[in-house]
């Protein structure tokens, strides 16, 4: 019986743990340098058709209908002119059993978690160290305790520890110039927007999307974008998102670019530095890194989560069917990705009224172009 151990129990380690979990030929466990996993944040995240056909598989069509939602479209509109420019169909890239998702990401979670045996997650600890022998690799966690496995499953997000540790801190994400706002807002504070869609607004230097995450459409998730340089120094400040002079000052920013009714009404908010991948890394033949430990995107192409589930099922297949075309495959998609994204977050941000004139009008061509449409979306949304 081969061994695998899934350093990180995020979406994609948790997932890649499920999809092993009738396999007898391996037996697999988590290591969570965490006490717990904490299924209390609300956030939403959206999942595209090509993640929701591989978490079928393991059952996740059972899930009830009132902890997710299947929104019909994507609403654009501009932020300065409060209007709607065009909308974008993405249920025609649905069928019966497999519909574009939003959910509350503590929800998915826990639904991962709760299908695996007890014994499976080890919490508190934290790799020390990593020693690849032959084919064998040895692990060391905190308190000194040792660990021989098989393969090694890396998944633990952007920062990843393990990451560091096998490439001497060589490989490290580049922060973004940009912040992250998410929080909730209540359906009775929002106004002009189709609640069965997902609305997108898009302004200077600026961005943010609305959406629900349940089918009882009284809470919905907002996510924002905020172009915003920091310092050396205040990147190195891990409590600066937690100071409320900084959190004052992004709020300052925000008011010409929010109404003031989602503003004051935003609740449990959290502020997030945005940090993405610059590079890949690829360390051998039985370890693997999967999720935003291989490469974190920008967020403005909503595949984060997604590409979690798809990296790693690629993954378990790879693996399984002895493949070594992992990271061929994967960097492949990724890069069309990440351009994707890069390119949204441009189109979104603009600013200069000729160009703001522009992007608008060839939203609305090519929201409703069908050979356009299948190039950039049905290569992402079709596995």
């Amino acid at each position: 019986m081969k061994k695998v151990a899934i350093i990180g129990a995020g979406i994609s380690g948790l997932f890649v743990a499920n999809l092993f979990k009738e396999n007898l030929n391996y037996q697999v466990t988590i290591y969570e340098k965490n006490n717990l996993i904490n299924l209390d944040e609300g956030y939403g995240i959206q999942l595209s058709t090509n993640s929701i056909k591989l978490l079928n598989e393991i059952g996740f069509n059972t899930l009830e209908k009132k902890d997710r939602f299947n929104p019909e479209k994507i609403d654009f509109y501009e932020i300065k002119q409060k209007k709607k420019i065009c909308d974008l169909n993405i249920a025609k890239f649905n069928s019966e059993n497999c519909k574009y998702t939003t959910l509350r990401r503590s929800r998915l979670v826990e639904f991962l978690k709760d299908r695996l045996d007890n014994n499976v997650i080890k919490y508190d600890h934290s790799i020390e160290n990593i020693e690849k022998k032959n084919n064998q690799i040895n692990l060391t966690f905190n308190k000194n305790i040792k660990v021989i496995c098989d393969y090694l499953v890396i998944s633990d997000g952007v920062f990843s520890k393990c990451k560091s540790l096998i490439s001497n801190d060589e490989i490290k994400p580049a922060y973004n110039n940009s912040i992250a706002i998410r929080g909730n807002i209540s359906r009775n504070n929002l106004n002009n927007l189709n609640e069965k869609n997902i609305s997108l607004y898009m302004g200077q230097d600026f961005h943010y999307v609305i959406y629900p995450v349940n089918n009882n459409n009284e809470v919905f998730n907002f996510i924002g974008v905020l172009k915003h340089e920091l310092t050396t120094n205040e990147l190195d400040n891990y409590s600066l998102f937690k100071e409320e002079a900084f959190i004052q000052s992004i709020k300052d920013k925000l008011k010409d670019k929010i109404s003031t009714t989602i503003l004051d009404n935003l609740n449990s908010m959290k502020y997030f530095p945005v940090f993405v991948s610059k590079g890949y890394l690829e360390p051998g033949n039985n370890i693997f890194l999967v999720g935003d430990a291989f490469f974190a995107f920008p967020p403005s192409f909503a595949q984060g989560a997604s590409q979690s589930i798809e990296g790693g099922y690629e993954l378990f297949n790879n693996i399984v069917n002895n493949k070594s075309n992992f990271y061929n495959n994967r960097v492949k998609k990724v890069k069309m990705i990440n351009s994707r994204s890069r390119l949204n977050q441009f189109a979104f941000h603009v600013s200069n009224p000729i160009t703001v004139f522009f992007r608008n009008i060839s939203l609305k061509i090519l929201t409703k172009n069908k050979t356009f449409l299948e190039n950039y979306l049905g290569k992402i949304y079709k596995n």
